[in-house]
């Protein structure tokens, strides 16, 4: 893949990882995550089984941290920051156990999908159930303003899988179509936690719009790499398998842009291939059908477009940092952008 990077950007992304941002949280983050499974159980049995069986199985807790960083750069840290983060994770976990219903997918952070186990009805009920202790935790900190950004954004996380659904195998789904589903899906929680962190953090209203779109434009950048990463990536960086996008008919960016360029043959190989379950429950099929595909991406460089989009979402999250005072923690959350894009490298 070709890059246009300055040197010493490409430098960044090289050498970047999470080590700071992870060291700095990590006390709270005890705290968190120590809080996170007090509120996973109940007295149904079944409850506790599912929640923990997604919350054990890794993941960074990126959203977490974040909203423990925004709330420590202000330096007037509440505490409230603590049930912050912790809502900020269920609600991302009860995403995640309702999106596989829907996906129908198989793999969750490199183990089997709950609904594999459990089944698709118990599986959206525990995603209630940690919404609702989401919420139960905002309004125990009596702030109506987080409360109110994180329902917020519960509805259009709803709003943009709604979305998502109704573009599926949609070969007219546009490029504004697909910004606004993953502005939807995914870069709204990132701007929620960033900014209810910097509402622990007894932030000026212009800082907390500095870190909801910080935040925002992170998650786009997140987003948009985890498309990439599905058509470029090995299995291991996705915890899922690789090709899971064009098994489930999602219209990613990387296919929209070659969509836009291919013949007729090519439209119709893609179209096919577009939440083909037959052609995928046949393994070799499966292989070859991804390959065309990636071919056809490839050719009119698709991923390549896509990648670049990230890096300027990574750069308009760290001009949002810029326009804060220089300090340590806004050194990592600019650290951080360059993770994110890394991924693809």
């Amino acid at each position: 893949m070709g890059s246009n990077l300055h040197p010493v950007e490409q430098n960044e992304i090289e050498q970047s990882n999470i080590d700071a941002l992870v060291e700095v949280t990590a006390n709270d983050m005890r705290e968190v995550n120590s809080l996170i499974l007090s509120r996973a159980d109940s007295h149904v049995e079944v409850v506790p089984k599912i929640a923990l069986h997604l919350i054990k199985a890794g993941g960074k807790r990126l959203r977490p941290m974040l909203t423990l960083v925004s709330a420590r750069l202000f330096g007037k840290e509440t505490k409230n920051q603590i049930k912050y983060a912790a809502a900020v994770e269920f609600m991302h976990n009860a995403t995640l156990l309702h999106d596989d219903v829907v996906d129908e997918s198989d793999m969750r952070r490199g183990k089997p999908a709950a609904r594999k186990i459990w089944g698709n009805q118990a599986s959206v009920l525990v995603g209630d159930f940690l919404l609702g202790q989401a919420f139960m935790m905002m309004v125990e900190t009596g702030s109506m303003q987080a409360l109110d950004t994180l329902s917020r954004a519960a509805a259009i996380i709803a709003e943009g899988e709604v979305l998502q659904l109704s573009k599926a195998k949609n070969l007219s789904t546009s490029d504004a179509d697909y910004m606004q589903i993953i502005g939807a899906k995914t870069a709204t929680l990132f701007e929620a936690a960033t900014r209810v962190g910097a509402m622990a953090g007894e932030a000026s209203q212009e800082e907390q719009q500095a870190m909801a779109t910080y935040g925002r434009e992170l998650g786009l950048a997140f987003q948009l790499v985890d498309d990439v990463l599905d058509y470029g990536g090995a299995r291991q960086n996705l915890g899922k398998n690789t090709g899971d996008d064009l098994r489930e008919g999602k219209m990613t960016l990387p296919i929209i842009l070659a969509l836009a360029k291919t013949d007729e043959q090519e439209r119709k190989i893609i179209g096919n291939a577009l939440g083909n379950s037959e052609e995928f429950g046949n393994s070799k099929a499966s292989g070859e059908t991804f390959a065309k595909v990636r071919d056809i991406i490839n050719k009119y460089d698709g991923l390549e477009i896509a990648t670049a989009r990230a890096l300027q979402h990574a750069q308009n999250a760290r001009d949002a940092i810029d326009r804060l005072p220089k300090s340590e923690l806004g050194k990592i959350l600019q650290q951080l952008t360059y993770y994110t894009v890394s991924r693809v490298r």
